[in-house]
């Protein structure tokens, strides 16, 4: 798929905005964000988009990624998504391609504001998934539209003053503080008893932080049709390869300049960024 990408129904499926209402708003707080991401660092005021929806919070993210040209080839290869539990509501972020990069990875010399670290999962599709089969999708099968798994790190950062005390929905506009996204070796994805999974965590020189079964969601993989149904709804397909990371097993662990981040999953693999 070549040229630029049309971003089928930016209300989602079975959505709806009122654009004289929300167009406006929209359209400064992708301005907000273009500027903080040409400035590396803090810039804009959440406070002042406190009453974003969250609908005008995904058109956001859909304003930015145009303005920089993210997924003019085609539709986002990778995602973050996540909430606090099954229950809670769940948010998706398409990331920018240039801030996802293999382990072992250096970003020391990258603008980050802050340095928030979140070690996950990451799910790999083996399958091009379209609107009209993630409509379909339930438990059953799941498993086998994914081919493999990694390690990753999930570096966290915020374009707003506020940080992460930015509203819920300006931080979904702002890719969900996404920073960027390393990810481990691929290994092939298998059952795996996630409540018995260790994850361990190490940040410079703080002590190593061993989580065990931290998951939200319980599964990370509970998360695809999910994920499916927004991407799909919003982009009209995801092709064989995009890859999903799940959310984090240890909250969020605080780095410095200069530290070195190293997360390990016991029996799939590890990853590794310097700061």
């Amino acid at each position: 798929m070549k040229g630029k990408v049309v971003h089928m129904g930016q209300r989602g499926v079975g959505m709806a905005v009122d654009d004289a209402q929300a167009g406006g708003g929209v359209a400064e707080v992708v301005a907000q964000l273009v500027a903080a991401r040409r400035a590396g660092g803090h810039l804009g005021h959440a406070a002042a988009v406190a009453e974003l929806s969250a609908e005008a919070a995904y058109r956001v993210q859909a304003g930015v990624a145009d303005h920089f040209g993210w997924f003019a080839d085609g539709p986002p290869r990778h995602w973050k998504s996540g909430g606090a539990s099954r229950d809670a509501l769940l948010t998706h972020a398409p990331l920018p391609p240039t801030g996802v990069l293999h382990s072992p990875a250096d970003l020391a010399r990258w603008p980050f504001a802050l340095r928030g670290i979140e070690a996950e999962i990451a799910l790999r599709l083996g399958a091009a998934v379209d609107v009209e089969m993630a409509q379909r999708l339930g438990a059953p099968g799941l498993a086998d539209l994914v081919d493999a798994m990694a390690v990753s790190i999930e570096v966290v950062d915020s374009r707003w003053r506020e940080g992460m005390g930015a509203p819920a929905n300006a931080k979904l506009a702002d890719l969900q503080s996404h920073g960027a996204l390393v990810l481990g070796d691929w290994v092939p994805f298998r059952a795996v008893d996630w409540a018995q999974q260790r994850c361990r965590a190490r940040v410079g020189a703080q002590a190593e932080v061993v989580c065990t079964g931290t998951h939200a969601m319980g599964d990370p993989a509970w998360l695809l049709p999910h994920w499916l149904r927004h991407a799909c709804g919003r982009f009209g397909a995801l092709p064989a390869g995009a890859v999903l990371t799940t959310g984090t097993w240890v909250g969020i662990l605080w780095a410095q300049a200069g530290d070195a981040v190293h997360v390990a999953f016991d029996g799939i693999g590890q990853a590794h960024v310097q700061l």
